[in-house]
């Protein structure tokens, strides 16, 4: 039941305080796009970083601040969210969230960070991401921001 209503999406807009924010870090490196992943602390599963929208912070410098909580990662964050995923929270991991995720492109990867004991980070390809993310929803995500960034380069 549990995985069923992680991947339900009913047309209903989710309530602002159900809102998160998450940063989808990449960088590039010969022509090529690399991803960020971290563990997330509950399951070890592999995700992009995400939080709370912190009051008084916008959405995308909520998910910069993730990024670098989490990931150990600071750079330039998009104002525009790639997209948006639904994502469980909790302990019991039945309240549902949609996060907005935020391309962040890493300029600077620091040695120390607040949750490094916490978590691994782990930089893919895009076929790699695919592969390891949990959630497919953030594969595709990925695979958007990928395409729009090869698109616009023609």
């Amino acid at each position: 039941m549990r995985e069923f209503l992680k991947n339900w999406s009913p047309k209903v807009e989710t309530p602002s305080a159900l809102r998160q924010a998450g940063a989808l870090p990449y960088a590039l490196v010969d022509g090529r796009m690399a991803f960020l992943l971290v563990t997330s602390r509950r399951s070890g599963k592999w995700i992009f970083p995400k939080g709370a929208i912190e009051p008084g912070l916008t959405p995308w410098d909520s998910a910069a601040n993730e990024a670098l909580e989490e990931a150990g990662v600071s750079g330039a964050i998009e104002q525009t969210p790639v997209g948006s995923y639904r994502a469980s929270i909790g302990n019991d991991g039945v309240t549902l969230v949609d996060v907005d995720l935020y391309p962040l492109l890493v300029t600077q990867q620091h040695e120390h960070w607040r949750e490094d004991n916490q978590r691994l980070r782990h930089w893919v390809t895009l076929s790699e991401a695919k592969r390891l993310l949990a959630d497919r929803s953030l594969g595709r995500l990925a695979a958007q921001l990928h395409a729009r960034h090869f698109e616009a380069a023609k």
